[in-house]
């Protein structure tokens, strides 16, 4: 077990996928104050939950007195990574880019301290010393470091090749651009750690490799684990898109609602990775089974909304959440339907839901609102036809039909 306060946290809270020396870390970590960097691409104008592990765990760093670096990728997004990817990223313009980079800066504000202090986060762009890089100087004093041998080892680049898919030259480059990176923060910065998704262990090896066989500096590198639902879909991503962190791409009622609808699986571990809760809360929590989970579930969305959007925003989602749902309220300002609940155990396709609760006249109607993506579930999309509603789907006594933005019903069970 690590004896320093922040790989102890890192490893009780589930942040740690892989380490390239966790005993040397941890003597380093406990030794005084570690700079340590993330890196993100823009290529959106905003960030979405998939990126959030990162931002909490640049979080949980300077929580216990350690800074962030936080690097935008003004450089490296000219190129794209192709980590995890089967085809190339779309080329953007430098206009694009400068717009995204904007975006993607309001992301950080709400989960950390910048400022000039020793734990203070500073935000720093690549594309201020790769865009002064001469090709022949980086073949000559970079390339050298680098074996085609090597490289094809990394999944960034042998799942790609796996699959067949075309691996461009520019993309191949990107894992070097990302070393210099390592090796420029630690030279202007003194930054010795590079973290990262476990898609990104092979690039953060090199720059590690790179630094050390230039410079002779002990860097070291750290990995995350890839976040997926207990039913295995991709963190971040549902039926309705893209769950974004800034408000004008998502509002805070349905990022809070993205996370009240946490599979009961996932809740603690949600718990310990996206809020501060302290751990022996979450264990109390994670512990409550039946419909009392749903109050944990309740807690993870008023503790995550609020680190986005503040604790304000956080309690205004959480009582249109309860008005929506809960009978008293509910009842005055939505109609309902009662179901029998043998039929809800049983699940029932829902189609034929949207149909009984008269937001459609009839099966194919409801079907033709469900293919145009103005079916909603507890106001989450449905994706299919054939999606089944059950008594799964209540909250807090109902579930609640939206067809379009404003007929709504609430189904209980009869």
């Amino acid at each position: 077990m690590p004896a320093s306060d922040f790989l102890q946290a890192a490893t009780d809270r589930g942040f740690i996928h892989q380490c390239t020396d966790l005993a040397a870390l941890d003597a380093a970590m406990g030794a005084g104050p570690v700079s340590a960097y993330i890196g993100f691409d823009c290529t959106a104008d905003s960030l979405h939950i998939g990126s959030l592990v990162q931002i909490m765990i640049l979080r949980l760093l300077q929580k216990h007195g350690h800074k962030p670096v936080v690097l935008m990728g003004g450089g490296t997004t000219r190129i794209g990574d192709p980590s995890g990817r089967d085809e190339s990223r779309q080329m953007l313009t430098d206009a694009q880019i400068g717009a995204n980079m904007a975006g993607i800066k309001r992301c950080f504000g709400p989960f950390l301290r910048f400022g000039d202090g020793a734990s203070d986060a500073i935000m720093v762009n690549n594309a201020d010393w790769l865009d002064r890089l001469g090709y022949i100087d980086l073949l000559r004093d970079i390339g050298t470091h680098f074996t085609v041998n090597r490289m094809l080892t990394f999944d960034s680049v042998r799942l790609r090749l796996d699959r067949e898919q075309p691996l461009t030259f520019l993309e191949f480059n990107y894992m070097i651009l990302q070393s210099y990176d390592f090796r420029e923060l630690n030279r202007r910065m003194g930054v010795a750690l590079q973290i990262g998704g476990s898609d990104q262990w092979g690039n953060i090896v090199s720059g590690m490799e790179l630094t050390r066989r230039t410079d002779g500096k002990p860097v070291f590198g750290l990995t995350t684990p890839l976040i997926t639902t207990a039913s295995g879909a991709k963190m971040g991503k549902t039926a309705q898109g893209a769950m974004w962190l800034t408000e004008d791409r998502l509002s805070p009622y349905a990022y809070w609602q993205f996370w009240r609808n946490t599979e009961d699986a996932d809740v603690g571990r949600f718990l310990r990775l996206f809020t501060d809760l302290p751990l022996d809360e979450i264990a109390r929590l994670e512990a409550l089974g039946g419909a009392d989970i749903n109050e944990a579930k309740k807690i993870l969305a008023n503790e995550a909304t609020a680190l986005a959007h503040g604790r304000e925003k956080s309690a205004a989602a959480a009582e249109t959440a309860r008005l929506a749902f809960e009978v008293g309220a509910a009842a005055e300002s939505l109609p309902s339907v009662d179901v029998p609940q043998a039929e809800l155990e049983a699940g029932v396709p829902a189609f034929r839901l949207f149909t009984i609760a008269g937001l459609a006249a009839s099966n194919g109607e409801a079907r033709r609102l469900i293919r145009g993506g103005g079916a909603r579930v507890n106001d989450v999309a449905v994706a299919e036809e054939g999606h089944v509603v059950s008594l799964a789907d209540m909250r807090d006594g109902a579930i609640k039909l939206s067809a379009g933005r404003k007929q709504h019903r609430l189904v209980r069970a009869g």
